[in-house]
């Protein structure tokens, strides 16, 4: 979602897919590697054709190099999302989906298209799924009320967008709730 420079306050899609890409994938190595140490923990060793787990940002870095294919998650098939996306337009909640689902599924698409089952449609149904929670975050936002708000099984993506329009919103809300408080007390005295 574009935003005008006054309502960026939060973080980057970009830099949401950095932090997704510390999530752990299975990939099958084509590749034989000892065991290798990195700030965020030791991995391996990598031994073809045995599947082991790996941060997504090594995956991606051993497929763009072509020493092994990515796994895709369960979640990340044609079955899967079609199911979820009925539910998205049938149910008035959101449906449970893995929090950084459109973070790892962009890049796995971006990186491994080749190691999915029908990669397109996969592409089509995240943005059919995504066009659907956002109009329900939408929603949600509309029906804004200064003690708290209710949507649960939002992504960090979802979450990101929605946060400076939160914040503006309850503050607007809070101030006015305030000044009504403000004006009640006076008609009472």
């Amino acid at each position: 979602m574009a935003l005008p420079p006054s309502l960026r306050t939060s973080i980057t899609p970009l830099e949401l897919e950095l932090v997704a890409s510390e999530q752990l994938v299975e990939i099958v190595p084509l590749v034989s590697m000892e065991r290798t140490a990195f700030i965020s923990g030791a991995y391996g060793p990598l031994r073809p054709p045995t599947k082991c787990k790996v941060p997504l940002w090594m995956a991606s870095n051993l497929k763009l190099k072509k020493k092994c294919h990515i796994v895709p998650p369960a979640w990340l098939n044609v079955d899967f999302l079609q199911e979820r996306l009925l539910r998205e337009t049938t149910d008035p909640s959101f449906s449970e989906m893995p929090f950084r689902f459109a973070e790892v599924a962009k890049i796995l698409l971006d990186v491994a298209s080749d190691d999915l089952q029908n990669p397109e449609r996969i592409r089509t149904l995240l943005k059919d799924i995504r066009e659907a929670r956002q109009a329900k975050s939408r929603e949600g936002l509309s029906k804004l009320d200064h003690n708290e708000l209710m949507l649960p099984n939002l992504c960090a993506m979802e979450i990101n967008e929605i946060r400076p329009f939160f914040v503006r919103g309850m503050n607007v809300l809070t101030q006015l709730t305030r000044e009504g408080t403000q004006a009640d007390a006076m008609d009472m005295s």
